[in-house]
């Protein structure tokens, strides 16, 4: 590991300034980062940690009614806030399907946010990566591609990004908050991460210096609990990335969809807001043929990246199950195995 410089900052301003230095990164608990940094993948020359900021470690509702998340608050600590997960269990449903019980208890939302692609030739300094080295080249392509994206990828890079979390926020018009050395801001989450384009190593909008304070979701995202799910494939009933996930919420008048949000994940580098298929959705029946046809719409401009074609249709069959599942509404208790397609259905919450 290479040396670097440690400071503890004392206040959002001087966490800014510290981190404001080239070759500086944050750091809360680390779950992903040091990871990286013992592999030889990143390789900070100064680490600003952030874990004693004041209030960022609080979850609060705000006045009006949508709910305010500090950087700095707990995976576990979300996911089991009675509150919280009551009005967004689609979300809470995800983080239990994250990680286990000892990565969820030191993990920080803001770093669930900010954790970098699983992608193998990433993780290995010896592949070429233009995530890792720009304009080094992308080993995977031509690669073990299975697990790699089939939206909005380029030549330049066909990562994914690993996070279920993401999924149902950006679903929900959650938003981030952030302060830098301009002064704060709000970025709506489905803008935060960027694709790859030609530049894979621009991987959000955050500029140097530039820290995550909070998440926000609206008071509107909580008129979904009744019917909001979150589901995903992964290679074992276990703690692991998402082959594909999608996340469900709707607003029903009877059997009619009143309106629909849907959001995709392990597809592309950033968690996917189907809208075309949202559209698909407003105003149809909770029929299986409304949601083949929204599943349709949300990968009409998928392609593989490699030998992964299966991923598309492997999405349309589970965005058509995570439909069904929060048509037939929000179950009353979190299911055994959060977020599996595969878990018995249970009683809903709201017939």
């Amino acid at each position: 590991m290479n040396r670097f410089d440690y400071v503890r900052a004392a206040s959002v301003a001087e966490a800014v300034a510290a981190a404001s230095e080239p070759g500086a990164a944050y750091l809360a608990a680390g779950t992903n980062l040091l990871d990286l940094m013992k592999g030889g993948v990143a390789r900070p020359t100064r680490l600003v940690d952030v874990t004693h900021l004041p209030g960022l470690d609080r979850i609060e509702p705000v006045s009006d009614g949508g709910f305010r998340i500090g950087a700095l608050v707990r995976n576990s600590d979300l996911a089991y806030d009675p509150d919280f997960a009551g009005a967004h269990p689609s979300v809470a449903e995800a983080l239990l399907s994250g990680a286990s019980a000892q990565l969820r208890n030191a993990a920080t939302v803001a770093g669930n946010l900010m954790q970098r692609t699983r992608c193998p030739y990433f993780y290995d300094p010896a592949s070429a990566c233009n995530k890792r080295e720009p304009g080094a080249g992308c080993e995977a392509r031509g690669g073990e591609t299975r697990l790699h994206a089939v939206l909005g990828w380029s030549e330049a890079c066909i990562a994914t990004h690993p996070s279920d979390f993401c999924v149902p926020l950006v679903a929900l018009d959650a938003s981030v908050e952030i302060e830098g050395r301009n002064g704060s801001r709000a970025v709506p989450l489905e803008a935060f991460h960027r694709l790859p384009g030609d530049t894979p190593e621009r991987e959000s909008v955050l500029a140097p210096g530039d820290l995550i304070v909070a998440l926000t979701l609206p008071a509107q995202a909580a008129g979904f609990a009744g019917h909001s799910r979150y589901l995903k494939i992964r290679d074992r009933t276990s703690y692991a990335f998402a082959v594909v996930s999608a996340a469900a919420s709707l607003r029903l008048e009877g059997t009619r969809i009143a309106e629909g949000r849907l959001a995709l994940g392990g597809l592309a580098l950033k968690p996917w807001r189907a809208r075309e298929a949202e559209a698909a959705l407003a105003g149809g029946e909770t029929s299986d043929a409304t949601f083949r046809t929204a599943a349709d719409a949300a990968l009409a401009e998928a392609k593989p990246s490699g030998d992964n074609a299966f991923k598309i249709e492997l999405a349309r069959r589970l965005i058509v199950r995570v439909l069904q599942r929060a048509a037939a509404g929000t179950p009353a208790r979190m299911p055994a195995l959060p977020a599996s397609a595969f878990a018995a259905e249970m009683e809903p919450l709201h017939a």
